[in-house]
């Protein structure tokens, strides 16, 4: 008596929408496809004379830029084998902060080069042991490769070497001065101790409308985009007080009603407010603040307090 086995994959075991794909025309070469579209894709974009390309986010957010890492981030890409693509460009973004469309270009190759091997009749695993041989052979010939070397991350000159070709990437033709003025800011950021523990977020840009490359230079400190709201526009060695919050009178989260009988009992209200708003400012100014930033905004009455102060407030 024959005993028959179920064979599993039938419909009714998934969900509506799932489908299950075998063999070698209907996976592996549907991968190969997909790694294929999602490279040509930031391919055009390739190098300092790339293309730029639109982008329009979930958000409708327009975004124009030849950064493959900004166009992959924005794509959401939900295939699984051009996602693995996508990972392996996000962590070579994470490692070098640079290499990330050679990474999705190159990868996309070998898949297409190892397409003609599959159809030949060679197994997976034969081309992926293939590729590890080929892996260790380009390791041994980048050793003879070797055209300089970087000996101190302390110098500016030694730090050139390695920021002038990522520079040129992005802005060809004028990699000569903002090479130099990336180094000054890596090294102004850079831990004295181990140069492994650089942190890329202690070196920002800011965009001021009006200017031009030629004008750009290395502030030591933080900048920000906008003028103090304040008469004091400028103070020097003083204590500077961050707030996340807005400096203003503070409203209460439920409605109230307020009766006023005359304009005695307006002028009390008033003063109530300016009486707090003074304290709070005079506090400050009594601890050696002398500018204040805040992420929300400054309120009028606020602005008044610390005029009378000689403060500046951004």
């Amino acid at each position: 008596m024959a005993l028959r086995v179920p064979q599993a994959g039938g419909p009714q075991l998934f969900k509506e929408g799932y489908k299950n794909l075998q063999g070698l025309e209907e996976v592996i070469l549907r991968n190969i496809a997909a790694t294929k579209e999602m490279s040509e894709i930031t391919r055009t974009s390739f190098g300092p004379q790339g293309r730029n390309k639109m982008v329009v986010n979930h958000l409708g957010k327009l975004i124009v830029t030849s950064d493959a890492a900004t166009i992959i981030r924005e794509l959401e890409v939900v295939h699984p084998a051009a996602k693995l693509l996508v990972m392996a460009s996000q962590q070579q973004e994470a490692e070098a902060g640079d290499g990330t469309n050679t990474v999705l270009i190159f990868g996309s190759e070998l898949l297409q080069r190892a397409e003609p091997l599959l159809r030949m009749g060679l197994h997976p695993s034969e081309i992926a042991r293939g590729f590890e041989l080929a892996l260790a052979a380009a390791l041994k010939g980048l050793e003879a490769l070797e055209c300089d070397q970087v000996a101190s991350w302390q110098s500016s000159a030694e730090v050139l070497k390695a920021v002038r070709t990522a520079v040129a990437a992005k802005q060809y033709g004028q990699e000569a001065g903002l090479s130099a003025l990336v180094a000054e800011a890596v090294l102004a950021a850079m831990p004295s101790g181990d140069p492994t523990r650089f942190n890329v977020d202690n070196v920002r840009v800011v965009k001021v409308l009006g200017g031009s490359l030629a004008q750009s230079r290395v502030v030591h400190g933080m900048v920000f985009p906008s003028a103090p709201v304040t008469s004091v526009r400028r103070a020097t060695c003083v204590r500077v007080a961050v707030f996340a919050c807005a400096v203003d009178v503070g409203q209460t989260e439920t409605k109230g009603t307020v009766l006023l009988h005359n304009a005695g009992d307006l002028l009390a209200y008033t003063r109530g407010e300016e009486a707090q708003m003074d304290a709070a400012i005079a506090e400050l100014h009594a601890a050696g603040v002398g500018a204040v930033v805040c992420g929300s905004g400054v309120g009028d009455l606020a602005i008044h307090c610390m005029n009378r102060y000689g403060m500046a407030a951004v």
